[in-house]
């Protein structure tokens, strides 16, 4: 998640002092303490102590995977369901002259979520916020997601990229 120790005491009301101590084994947290710092990671205790989990590794295999299709823009989603889970990978596909959305519409992600694309095959032009960037094969690019946004294929074949959404990890 990238917090400071600075930040997270200011998110779970934590001292920085406290959080460093348990960070090195210096000290147990009661449950209390344990339950803010799991709200200031944005986790339940469980999943924060890793109680609601029953395996280590979630294998998502290809033909088991959630998939949708719209308007010439197929989305599979490439990372299963789990508690806890702060970030998503998506594999797309746009064919010749699709988009992924509409210019108004509104942002499908949290606040303070972070997206980064890679282009796999084709060219791609992200639209953010009314501004247009152009990307080619190869090309990555990473931008805050809660904003309103959209890619299109203006060229004459389809496109394939990959997207990883972080949820909710920006600040400002």
């Amino acid at each position: 998640m990238g917090l400071s120790l600075r930040d997270l005491g200011e998110r779970s009301g934590v001292s920085a002092p406290m959080l460093s101590q348990v960070e090195r084994g210096e000290t147990s947290p009661t449950l209390a303490v344990a339950a803010k710092i799991a709200a200031g990671l944005e986790l339940t205790l469980s999943q924060l102590l890793r109680l609601d989990e029953g395996e280590h590794v979630a294998v998502s295999r290809a033909g088991a995977r959630r998939k949708l299709e719209r308007g010439g823009h197929g989305f599979e989603e490439l990372t299963p369901p789990l508690p806890g889970q702060r970030a998503d990978v998506s594999l797309h596909t746009l064919a010749a002259g699709a988009t992924t959305g509409g210019w108004d519409d509104p942002p499908m992600h949290e606040p303070g979520s972070r997206e980064t694309s890679v282009v796999l095959e084709g060219t791609l032009v992200l639209v953010v916020d009314g501004t247009r960037h152009e990307l080619s094969e190869g090309d990555s690019v990473t931008f805050d997601a809660d904003l309103p946004h959209h890619f299109e294929n203006e060229g004459e074949e389809p496109t394939r990229f990959l997207a990883v959404v972080a949820a909710g990890l920006r600040r400002s």
